[in-house]
């Protein structure tokens, strides 16, 4: 149609050209396109017709100027779309004026169009040369939004660098991690999916595989992708690709079963109702431009009488495929005759499905926005009035300025262009969900607006049907999450999606899913045993509440009491001659250290605080040299008793009881000078061994000084080598002196014990440290008081016929 100013439209309203074949004898045929008519993409073509048609009916755009258009089919082919952009340029306009008023009639001045990224780049290349604005509709690729490569193109569709973005974060969003990739070998397939790609990867989604195609490719081509496909692992495919591509995929897909899949879809062929027929793609989601309302629009879509049709050959084909007829002219035989009777609004085809307006209104918005540019252009606003000069001679860069200005609101839908020719990004997550009637349909069930803050900018507003009508979320991992209390480790040579879960080491907890690393707990805690929590160490000490500390205990009081026990039998029988014959007063004095003994046992046992500490070493070394003093004192007795009897001798006086008390006194106060230094410059203190149980906290008393330590049991064992020795030299003297061989038996244990207890101590871990320690008292203790005491008490209470003074006295008992 002719007008003031014409626009250009170029629309993929068939996907296929038909193949020319150069003989170079010839001129070669005209470039026709070929295969079935796309519906969809005609109902675009027409959309920018019925908005000229409103547009010239306006008082308030445009008054007074008519526009005219011309709309090409560009097959959806780069060579149709260059020859298509060359025919704009040159007009089809042979007439030439040449008088003063002359029209600007067939000049086109801006283009709108096409659908598809890579003709759009090629038609950009060649109007961009000559100012030639063009406002795509569907054309998405990223690349196009380089104002220095092109720099007259424009588009109400956001690029699809946006909805990669958003396609990435859809897919972070349920969790899906291991996926296929499935592109158009297009710029559009190829420029969206490297975005979609880098998106994914800074979300630490890995991609199993990634395949190209494109629809004129070899039949082989098409069944590879297939094939890869049914032999993934990954349960969710993102398709970046266009309808036609897609359509030809899906129909390969369909001639053999295949294991579900979750499909994720760009806008392209998502919105793309005709195909919707393939079931295997029930719960396909992804994202769509937003649903619109075009009012009085569907009417024009219907209203097509049969001189329309027969005055368009594209109206003709769509005419005669739809009702499978021909018309009057039509060169097609075998068909019958349409005859007026057909009924449109019958058809269920996308041309009229009107419901799901979407692409539609961005060629809509497109040729708004022209009108807009061309407005601001030829008119001025008079008194209120617009008023528009159709005479001015309006060049297309004009507009190319105008329409990088635009900003108004059509139908409650804005319209603007930011610096790189984009609108702003808002899209719909739509969803393909079954109907009552078992026919699939697209459902809004949220909303993508890049304009909003992150973390605002995606929302789902409604249940979403997946794959094979279910209600749960489909897994797609390369491996199970790893549960807290575990780390991952990559898999070799597999991407990072690929690990294994490995529980974490001693001593360390993670305590979140899919955790990287371990972390080591505090040195007083512990991990739990699912290790993903750190709990404090039990504390262990050797307590009254354990079995073993209640044993030692009773053993502990079992020998106080026996040593009570004896120096009460001793008491009673002081005047006998078995008790006066064996130094009755260095007897009851060992009774009491042997006594005292038994009683600092119990200071090593319950938890350990800086009074026990220094109490149960210093107690055990003074009372322990008590007891070999007292010992020794009765072993030196004895000897000085056996050569008093010697004629002349008077070696008794020199050790009578005075000496005896003064060699015990000076013995243990040597001990309490050991002891009162080593308290005073480095006492034993209370500490938590960690190091002993990696699991556990052990409370015991450090030495403190060592040196301190082991010169008191040094000088223990010193005082007890030294009344071995003299209690072995006194073995050999008559029975009723026999109190030496006690002693030496006594001796023989104590030092035995003792020199076992020094690498049992050392050797020992924890609490048993302890139990050592008190066994060695204990034993040395029982020994000395079984070996001394108990012959004597045996006599005295069983044997009182032995326990007179001529049996003492007689020294030839048999």
């Amino acid at each position: 149609m002719d007008g003031d100013y014409v626009i250009g439209g170029v629309f993929s309203i068939h996907y296929f050209m038909q193949t020319v074949n150069h003989n170079y004898t010839t001129m070669p045929e005209p470039v026709r396109c070929s295969g079935s008519i796309d519906t969809r993409e005609l109902r675009f073509s027409r959309a920018m017709v019925f908005a000229i048609e409103e547009i010239n009916n306006s008082t308030e755009l445009l008054p007074g100027i008519r526009l005219g258009y011309q709309i090409f089919d560009s097959c959806s082919s780069v060579p149709v779309a260059v020859h298509v952009a060359f025919q704009l340029l040159n007009s089809l306009d042979t007439v030439f004026y040449t008088g003063g008023n002359c029209l600007q009639s067939g000049m086109v001045m801006t283009i709108v169009g096409e659908s598809g990224s890579t003709p759009s780049i090629s038609m950009s290349r060649i109007l961009g040369s000559f100012n030639i604005p063009q406002v795509s509709h569907y054309a998405t690729c990223a690349c196009l939004s380089d104002k220095q490569q092109y720099p007259n193109f424009f588009r109400t569709i956001p690029s699809d660098h946006f909805q990669a973005e958003a396609l990435a974060k859809l897919v972070k969003h349920f969790g899906w991690t291991w996926i296929g990739a499935v592109r158009s070998d297009s710029d559009y397939g190829n420029s969206g999916m490297a975005s979609f790609l880098e998106a994914a990867q800074k979300e630490g989604i890995c991609v199993e595989y990634s395949v190209s195609f494109y629809r004129t490719h070899p039949h082989s081509r098409i069944q590879e992708v297939a094939s890869v496909i049914r032999r993934s692992t990954a349960v969710v495919i993102v398709a970046f690709a266009a309808p036609g591509d897609m359509r030809v995929l899906l129909e390969e897909l369909s001639h053999e079963p295949f294991l579900p899949r979750q499909w994720i879809g760009s806008e392209a062929w998502v919105t793309n109702t005709e195909l919707m027929r393939y079931s295997f793609c029930a719960g396909a989601i992804g994202f769509g431009i937003q649903k619109s309302v075009i009012p009085g629009f569907r009417d024009f879509l219907l209203n097509l009488s049969p001189s329309q049709v027969a005055a368009s050959p594209m109206l003709t084909e769509f005419w005669e495929e739809s009702f499978n007829c021909k018309m009057k002219k039509s060169p097609v035989v075998d068909k019958k005759i349409c005859d007026g009777t057909e009924d449109i609004q019958n058809l269920q085809i996308p041309y009229t499905d009107t419901s799901q307006l979407r692409i539609t209104n961005m060629v809509y918005k497109a040729m708004y926005a022209i009108a807009h540019a061309i407005h601001n252009t030829v008119c001025q606003r008079t008194n209120g009035i617009a008023k528009c000069d159709k005479l001015t001679k309006l060049e297309s860069k004009q507009i190319l300025a105008e329409l990088k200005k635009v900003n108004f609101s059509r139908n409650g839908y804005g319209v603007s262009f930011n610096a790189n020719g984009d609108p702003v990004a808002i899209y719909e997550l739509v969803n393909w969900q079954k109907s009552e009637t078992g026919k699939t349909e697209l459902v809004t069930v949220g909303l993508y607006d890049a304009s909003l803050p992150e973390g605002h900018d995606f929302q789902i507003n409604r249940n979403i049907t997946w794959m094979e009508d279910g209600t749960q979320v489909p897994v797609s991992v390369c491996s199970a999450s790893c549960p807290p209390g575990t780390r991952k480790v990559l898999q070799k040579g597999k991407p990072i999606c690929c690990y294994d879960c490995i529980l974490c080491p001693e001593g360390e907890t993670s305590n979140t899913t899919d955790s990287t690393d371990c972390i080591p707990c505090h040195k007083e805690f512990w991990p739990n045993a699912k290790r993903d929590t750190c709990i404090p160490k039990p504390v262990e000490f050797l307590s009254f509440q354990d079995i073993l500390g209640i044993i030692l205990a009773a053993f502990s009081v079992l020998g106080a009491c026996l040593a009570i026990m004896t120096g009460a039998v001793f008491f009673h029988n002081r005047k006998t001659p078995i008790v006066r014959a064996n130094n009755s007063e260095l007897s009851f004095l060992l009774l009491i250290s042997l006594t005292l003994c038994f009683l600092c046992s119990l200071t090593f046992i319950g938890a350990p605080s800086e009074w026990s500490c220094m109490l149960r070493h210093t107690a055990f070394g003074i009372t322990f040299v008590l007891c070999i003093s007292c010992v020794l004192g009765k072993t030196i007795v004895v000897l000085m008793a056996f050569k008093a009897t010697l004629p002349g001798s008077n070696v008794m006086k020199w050790f009578g009881p005075p000496q005896q008390r003064i060699t015990v006194v000076s013995f243990t106060f040597i001990q309490v000078l050991i002891c009162t230094i080593w308290l005073v410059l480095s006492p034993p203190f209370p500490i938590k061994n960690l190091t002993a149980y990696k699991e556990k906290i052990i409370l015991e008393c450090a030495l403190g000084s060592a040196v301190g330590f082991w010169a008191v049991l040094s000088y223990i064992g010193l005082l007890a080598a030294f009344c071995f020795v003299l209690a072995v030299l006194a073995r050999k003297l008559p029975d009723n002196f026999n109190e030496a061989k006690f002693i030496t038996f006594s001796m023989l244990i104590f030092c035995a014990v003792w020199i076992t207890f020094i690498p049992a101590y050392v050797s020992s871990p924890g609490k048993f440290t302890v139990v050592v320690e008190i066994f060695a008292i204990l034993a040395s203790s029982f020994g000395l008081i079984m070996c001394i005491f108990a012959p004597k008490c045996f006599i005295i209470l069983f044997k009182p016929e032995k326990n007179t003074k001529k049996y003492v006295m007689n020294k030839n008992v048999s």
